[in-house]
């Protein structure tokens, strides 16, 4: 887990260059302690203790104005940059090295019970004000710009190159 923490500090360091150091990072900036709150809700939520996850997910939500259900699977790497507004729902899953601003919302567009949000492939970039609904999936690579509905696919981005990718 600490490793894991490490990596979160270096990542937010290197993908926002406001960043002056890790302990900025580490103690200014609510993407990734939202983050860190979802990785506790979503243990508590595979661990069967719902009710606890929930109210936890609330609680960071509060504090960082970003929410993210227990229940959604996050890759290594993600980062979300000014993240008041975002909304991640329940059975989204995003994948490593995203980067994700603010007022983003992962959304569903169906009260049926299964896979009714997003999946953010590798390496997607999605900008400030995006809503991404229903169980669509968004590429690998793929930019997703600021304001943008999606309600369709999105294709994996054809010959990335894996240094464009925000690996540490």
């Amino acid at each position: 887990m600490s490793l894991q923490i490490f990596e979160d500090l270096k990542n937010a360091q290197s993908r926002d260059p406001a960043a002056r150091s890790r302990l900025e990072v580490f103690l200014a900036y609510p993407g990734v302690h939202a983050i860190w709150g979802h990785r506790m809700a979503h243990w508590l939520w595979n661990h069967h203790c719902t009710l606890i996850a929930r109210v936890w997910s609330n609680l960071t939500r509060s504090a960082t104005g970003i929410e993210i259900h227990p229940g959604a699977v996050i890759g290594r790497r993600f980062f979300i940059d000014h993240g008041m507004g975002v909304v991640i729902g329940e059975t989204a899953i995003i994948g490593d090295d995203v980067m994700m601003y603010h007022d983003v919302t992962l959304g569903a567009r169906t009260y049926k019970k299964g896979k009714r949000h997003p999946t953010i492939g590798n390496g997607v970039i999605l900008g400030a004000g995006a809503r991404v609904l229903g169980d669509v999936k968004i590429g690998a690579g793929a930019v997703i710009g600021a304001n943008t509905v999606v309600l369709s696919d999105v294709v994996e981005r054809a010959n990335i190159d894996p240094s464009e990718f925000f690996t540490i």
